[in-house]
């Protein structure tokens, strides 16, 4: 099980120390929210951010675009020094051109589904993608409560991957803690964000074994 910090949940004020702490701590990979304040009701940070984070970490940088028509921003986020990049199904009517796009620019591309949207409606999408990544919140602020409700799309996702021989992984955000850690890897997750229950922590490192632990 990969543990991706959130890096909306850190201190803002002061980015390095805080990437640096979880990179420290065992962090599999940065994840990095980014929002438009039209897809989603809120704004984050564009691509110069992302490309400030790239140069002060030696972790893979994995974006989830929360942007509507994510294709008219992929080339300028790629070019910020991502290597997992996903964004929304329900944000886009090319997600096939997307989809190839990224993968072109050697970079893993992924699938974001909201927690309304069936897994059906992108199964079809599944095998040219390198991860799913299930929401288990509604996108647009960290600090939400779980939805068990979505736990049996984790499961479809997975047993589709499966039974279909794909190496796809599943990601899962959204609300996610040491406590329903478990219940997401039951589920099938391969891969769980974690925002405050990692930057609100104590001890990061604790934090990072603790859901680690949580899905033994």
């Amino acid at each position: 099980m990969k543990v991706a910090p959130s890096i909306i949940a850190a201190k803002f004020s002061d980015f390095q120390k805080e990437i640096k702490s979880v990179e420290r701590a065992g962090a599999d990979l940065l994840h990095l929210d980014v929002m438009d304040g039209v897809f989603v009701p809120n704004i984050t940070f564009g691509p110069m951010v992302v490309e400030a984070i790239n140069d002060v970490t030696r972790l893979e940088l994995d974006a989830h675009l929360m942007i509507t028509k994510p294709e008219n921003y992929m080339r300028q986020f790629i070019a910020a020094g991502l290597d997992w990049l996903s964004f929304h199904c329900e944000a886009t009517d090319h997600p096939r051109d997307c989809i190839e796009h990224i993968r072109q620019q050697q970079v893993r591309p992924g699938l974001a589904i909201n927690p309304a949207t069936p897994f059906e409606a992108v199964q079809r999408f599944v095998e040219h993608l390198d991860y799913v990544l299930i929401m288990t919140v509604n996108p647009g602020f960290y600090g939400q409560k779980f939805m068990p409700e979505v736990l049996p799309k984790i499961e479809a996702a997975k047993n589709w991957i499966t039974t279909h021989s794909l190496s796809c992984q599943v990601e899962v955000d959204g609300g996610i803690n040491a406590e329903n850690a478990a219940l997401v890897c039951r589920a099938g997750a391969d891969i769980v964000v974690a925002g405050a229950a990692v930057f609100k922590a104590d001890d990061y490192q604790k934090a990072i074994e603790g859901l680690r632990c949580s899905t033994a």
